[in-house]
């Protein structure tokens, strides 16, 4: 880490004329937690601004754009890919002043909201109104609005009800050098124009500065139920997974289990599985009451050769999903750190990416967990290793090399939703193309062409 700033002290008292006293941060032990997210990776910005109003944040971009320095804009840092480190310096721009949700209308079925709204608070705002926004990644409770667009986050229930690209109807966003743009509208549908809307949804903050978003949302389903299933074989728990679509049944949630996950939850706290359990689904259906019912009844009647099965109502529910919640503290039981991707396969080729998945681990000699979202084919995967020991983490590296070959030979994607950031940076010209490459290339010039906005990223 660098303890230089890399800006003039004019550059500073500029910043410090256009923030408020506690807006500017300069202080090495302050700036430090800007340095990082949750990808594992730390580098001391020059500087932190953290704006309140809207005016200040074209204010700061106008002078970023006018003096050339990267600006990287983060909220909490929950991203696993270093998508908001600033990995060659330049100032972090926090947006977690940007905090309060601006209208929330039960008849338009919209939201209006900043950035550093936290994702469970807008949640449970709709939900007093009868209303909901289904996007929930697993940091739920801790991120915001504006990385999860900037990720294009998704969750366990994007089965159902898809990823937050879907739910963002129009947005707000500052460009180098402070100018304002409007994307999209507040309506439901909107074809005028190209879509900069969803080009902007999952950009990393490579193309704006995101300052507000019109979100749709759904009415509040009125009921629901969560069916743990446990199967001696992963093969039974997969044909399960087709049955289930066989039947006519969309669930808004179904997470796989595989056995090394199973071992290592059994070793973190008392499962309710049986022995020999090889595998685990856990299926949620919501909606109306009687159609929870009806959905319930067509699962049980497509579980296959199971060894165990737990139906928990609405309220009881927690007591199945905490068993999904409980998978990454487990995780650390296998070593003290982890190379975290999550990649996404066709559905029909899960149980051959898991196989391949572990064949990787065997050759590097390295512990994996391979869980995930089953119904859309999004797979988590984590090496354990430890860094303190010569060469592992180099093994990791190689191991994650061997994962993103394995998965785009099954036709797949090396991100479902977590994105690139850093860490999958170098990879990324072995998925999209030369061409698509050299287009979405282009296309950064014509947002940021002096590219100093989170430059290296995506």
């Amino acid at each position: 880490m660098s303890s230089t700033t890399g800006l003039k002290k004019s550059q500073l008292k500029s910043l410090g004329r256009i923030l408020p006293s506690d807006g500017l941060v300069v202080a090495p032990h302050e700036k430090l937690i800007y340095g990082a997210d949750a990808g594992g990776r730390c580098v001391m910005p020059w500087a932190v601004v953290r704006p309140g109003s809207v005016d200040q944040v074209r204010e700061i971009m106008r002078w970023a754009g006018k003096e050339k320095v990267p600006v990287i804009p983060r909220a909490r840092g929950t991203n696993v890919v270093q998508a908001c480190v600033p990995h060659r310096g330049g100032i972090v721009l926090s947006c977690l002043k940007l905090n309060r949700i601006l209208s929330l209308d039960s008849r338009d079925f919209t939201a209006h909201v900043p950035p550093g709204v936290i994702t469970h608070e807008l949640q449970q705002a709709a939900l007093a109104r009868n209303l909901f926004y289904p996007p929930d990644p697993a940091s739920v409770r801790v991120c915001t609005i504006g990385g999860n667009i900037n990720t294009n986050a998704g969750g366990m229930r994007a089965l159902k009800y898809g990823v937050t690209r879907d739910y963002v109807l129009g947005l707000e966003a500052v460009l180098p050098g402070g100018e304002l743009i409007r994307t999209g509208a507040r309506v439901h549908k909107n074809v005028v124009g190209l879509d900069l809307t969803s080009l902007m949804v999952g950009s990393e903050g490579t193309l704006g500065i995101i300052v507000s978003a019109w979100l749709k949302l759904l009415p509040r389903p009125q009921c629901s139920a969560t069916l743990l299933a446990c199967f001696s074989q992963e093969a039974h728990a997969l044909n399960t997974v087709d049955s289930i679509f066989a039947a006519g049944v969309l669930p808004s949630a179904m997470e796989f289990l595989p056995r090394e996950v199973l071992q290592c939850l059994s070793g973190y706290a008392s499962m309710p599985w049986p022995a020999g359990t090889g595998a685990a689904l856990i299926i949620q259906s919501d909606g109306t009451g009687p159609g929870v019912e009806e959905e319930m009844s067509r699962i049980r009647l497509a579980l296959e050769k199971t060894l165990h099965v737990d139906l928990a109502r609405q309220e009881d529910e927690e007591r199945i999903w905490e068993f999904r919640r409980l998978i990454n503290p487990a995780s650390f039981r296998l070593g003290p750190d982890k190379a975290s991707d999550d990649v996404t396969v066709p559905r029909g080729r899960i149980l051959e990416a898991v196989e391949g998945i572990r064949a990787v681990a065997r050759e590097h000699s390295l512990p994996v967990l391979v869980f995930g979202h089953v119904g859309d084919g999004n797979l988590h995967t984590n090496f354990m290793y430890d860094s303190g020991i010569q060469g592992m983490r180099q093994k990791a590296g190689l191991a994650r090399r061997d994962l993103i070959s394995l998965v785009l030979g099954l036709g797949g994607s090396m991100s479902g939703e977590h994105g690139v950031g850093l860490s999958k940076r170098h990879f990324l010209s072995r998925q999209p193309g030369p061409a698509a490459l050299r287009l979405m290339r282009e296309i950064k010039k014509v947002f940021d062409p002096d590219n100093i906005l989170n430059p290296e990223k995506l």
